[in-house]
């Protein structure tokens, strides 16, 4: 008898790959920014997406904020077509991410989103500023 585990059959092993590489394309975690930002090796800009309020109370260092619902050509316009953003909300409850992502790449910017937010990065030990 079968587990609901393994019903239905894992995908086959080239369909695996395909698709856990693909999700690297589109997210990454709290472990590798955190690693990029103390290793000088942030080739991004770290968007915080939730409200002013929120990020006024404790936000991840060397974040931007800019809510989701201000993403737009002009609030963008100082910062190179090119520069891949990595937005973040306060936690895997929240879509403000997936909003924020949206509107980037409408916008044509290349985008991931760090999986975990503000919850996974205090999960991970990490401190807020």
């Amino acid at each position: 008898m079968s587990s609901s585990v393994s019903r239905p059959h894992a995908a086959d092993s080239k369909r695996a790959l395909e698709h856990f590489e693909s999700m690297l394309e589109f997210e990454t975690d709290c472990w590798d920014v955190h690693h990029a930002i103390k290793n000088n090796r942030k080739d991004f800009v770290l968007l915080d997406v939730r409200g002013d309020e929120l990020y006024k109370s404790g936000h991840i260092e060397s974040a931007i904020n800019l809510p989701h619902t201000r993403i737009n050509e002009t609030s963008l316009k100082e910062i190179p077509s090119d520069t891949l953003f990595v937005v973040y909300c306060a936690g895997p409850h929240c879509n403000g991410t997936e909003k924020a992502a949206i509107r980037l790449a409408r916008l044509g910017r290349p985008v991931k989103k760090m999986i975990g937010g503000i919850t996974g990065w205090l999960d991970e030990g990490f401190s807020l500023d």
